[in-house]
């Protein structure tokens, strides 16, 4: 079947199965920033936001998904204009492997974005369901609380973009796309 959907600010009509999973069919349209590290739901690895909501892609049928507005962790920026959380990640070495980064920076953005000053124990409860082999969850938390600090004194909205009124110093098309705003099973390595 096909359904349509908006995946990154981009409208796309992709195949997909009857039973497949939404985090399946993101990767084989291209989107592999969303990672599969369970075989079902549970890792937080796949996370995306669908119409603004968080959802496990790996834990969600591909047609629930149907006319949605699909947002992967590349929506969030680019690798000359990173969203603040995803520099703070880079800047504070929580990443590691990398495979867990993408569900956690989604997941540490809509936390930003709800409570943008988050106590060190808000920022690992909200990470609790990321699970991670590699970091030992100091750095991503220190990495979510540095973009606390960054996005209050920049000014910066929990998605990158400026308050309204403040604009972005870039109208480039890297900016506005920051400003817009089972899984594998099992055998996957990327």
């Amino acid at each position: 079947m096909d359904i349509e959907l908006t995946i990154n600010g981009e409208t796309a009509t992709v195949e997909a199965g009857t039973e497949q999973d939404l985090a399946t069919v993101l990767r084989q349209h291209g989107h592999i920033d969303v990672k599969c590290g369970c075989d079902g739901g549970t890792c937080g690895a796949s996370k995306v936001f669908v119409d603004g909501e968080i959802r496990m892609a790996c834990g969600m049928a591909a047609s629930e998904a149907e006319g949605s507005d699909v947002r992967t962790v590349a929506s969030l920026g680019t690798q000359d204009d990173l969203h603040p959380v995803q520099q703070a990640f880079v800047d504070n070495f929580a990443v590691q492997c990398g495979f867990c980064i993408p569900g956690m920076i989604v997941q540490a953005t809509a936390l930003l974005s709800e409570n943008p000053d988050p106590t060190e124990q808000e920022v690992r409860e909200a990470l609790d369901d990321n699970v991670c082999r590699c970091t030992g969850y100091q750095k991503p938390v220190e990495a979510v609380l540095d973009a606390a600090d960054r996005m209050r004194e920049a000014g910066v909205a929990a998605d990158g973009g400026r308050p309204v009124g403040g604009g972005r110093a870039d109208d480039t098309a890297a900016g506005k796309a920051a400003d817009a705003g089972g899984c594998c099973g099992g055998d996957c390595d990327e």
